[in-house]
């Protein structure tokens, strides 16, 4: 049933499998040439008077996440020979077939009050089949976004076998004022740039801010007491904790374990900095590297057994993979240039990274054992990658040159097709993207 649509998705590039909404069929993606899959999205049908605002908005919002991904490109409007009027009239699949629309995507919305009800069903329309099973979602009129955002989801997902990214949450330092007074505070948006919202004021410098594995808590660093400190930052209601150092420690880079309850991190102390982990309710330190060289940026793989890291150790900036409870590291870069910033892919088959080399910045992505690197960006200064929640997309702060340069958040799909810019009013960096919201 499904043949026809999966067969067009063989360019999406990375080894895996890829597993069909129903039946047998399996496939293995491998390589190829893309060619996006055609897609038509009729306004979804207003059912209660209230509805007609947020029955197109959501509509137009499911054309946007799917054609921004680079791998689906919508059949205009204009070109409709029929038109969907009711969610319960049967499809004319010959009409849509005629303009090339490979899947069909037809929804209907109720508003009563202040909830909101959105349905849809996703159509094959060269088989004539309805892939998957009509679903709905309920929410608010003010959270129109995340409805729209949720059927996105299913139909990527239905069409890819992959999980969705578009209704999550990516925290970020928002920035403002010029290059070298640059004020700095920590922000929360969804994926696509919008409903920014602001977690600190500027009155101290913020960096590198990451979700906890359930997207409820922000770690980060604050040099609010004039030493880099890591605070813990309650997402809902904007309480925090710090985390307890010494006097004359600089604790800097954490990340959240895979449950949650303890923190990874660098501590530098009399000139030395290592990786240590901190249990968030006991306190209970315990440092994982031990050398004279500079260990940080410590990432955890999905399975929570190893930690990816840069260090110094071998002269110059590099990669390193060891257990999670410390001992011996192995390298796992060995291209020229510096490395830096690795992150874990959720799928836990990739590293993402900050390559320097012959004065450019790359984002790339490398095998956990260091094979098959890949540089997917270039610029004046690109740096932090973050993955989506499916480990599909990276996003990454890219700064451009002299005085007046500016930091953005850009995002890259890991063929290394589909660079762009998020759309945000002034300036970005460090970008963590957090998982689908419940």
């Amino acid at each position: 049933m499904m043949k026809r649509l999966l067969t067009l998705l063989v360019a999406l590039l990375l080894a895996g499998p890829v597993l069909a909404q129903s039946g047998p069929l399996r496939l293995t993606i491998t390589d190829g040439v893309i060619e996006p899959i055609t897609f038509a999205v009729p306004s979804f049908e207003a059912e209660s008077p209230a509805a007609q605002q947020a029955a197109s908005d959501i509509s137009r919002l499911v054309v946007q996440d799917l054609a921004g991904t680079g791998l689906f490109r919508e059949v205009p409007s204009t070109a409709f020979i029929s038109q969907v009027s009711s969610f319960a009239q049967p499809v004319a699949f010959p009409d849509w077939r005629a303009i090339n629309a490979q899947a069909l995507i037809v929804g209907a919305v109720t508003v009563s009050g202040e909830q909101l009800v959105v349905k849809f069903r996703l159509y094959d329309v060269f088989s004539g089949q309805e892939l998957g099973q009509g679903l709905q979602f309920a929410g608010t009129v003010a959270g129109w976004r995340r409805m729209g955002h949720k059927v996105a989801d299913a139909v990527y997902s239905r069409i890819t076998g992959e999980g969705g990214y578009f209704d999550s949450r990516v925290v970020f330092v928002s920035e403002s004022g010029p290059k070298d007074n640059r004020q700095k505070r920590l922000a929360i948006m969804d994926f696509d740039g919008a409903n920014v919202q602001f977690l600190t004021d500027s009155s101290s410098i913020v960096l590198a801010p990451r979700f906890s594995p359930n997207g409820d808590r922000v770690l980060y660093t604050s040099f609010e007491s004039g030493f880099p400190r890591i605070n813990v930052l309650n997402v809902a209601n904007v309480g925090r904790q710090q985390l307890q150092t010494a006097a004359g420690e600089m604790a800097f880079s954490p990340r959240f374990s895979r449950d949650g309850r303890q923190v990874i991190y660098s501590l530098s102390n009399g000139g030395n900095t290592d990786i240590y982990r901190t249990d968030l309710a006991s306190g209970q330190h315990l440092r994982l590297t031990q050398t004279p060289s500079i260990e940080t940026a410590p990432s955890l793989s999905p399975d929570g057994s190893q930690i990816v890291f840069e260090s110094d150790r071998s002269g110059t900036q590099q990669l390193y993979v060891m257990s999670a409870n410390g001992g011996e590291a192995r390298r796992i870069s060995f291209g020229d240039g510096r490395y830096g910033s690795p992150v874990w892919s959720p799928r836990g088959d990739l590293v993402a990274f900050t390559k320097q080399n012959a004065g450019r910045f790359h984002i790339g992505v490398m095998r956990v054992d260091g094979s098959e690197e890949r540089l997917l960006t270039s610029s004046f200064l690109d740096e932090g990658p973050s993955w989506s929640p499916n480990g599909r997309v990276i996003m990454f702060t890219r700064e451009t040159q002299g005085a007046g340069g500016t930091s953005s958040l850009y995002s890259v799909d890991i063929s290394g097709r589909n660079l762009k810019a998020v759309p945000l009013q002034g300036g970005a960096s460090d970008p963590s993207w957090g998982p689908l919201q419940p």
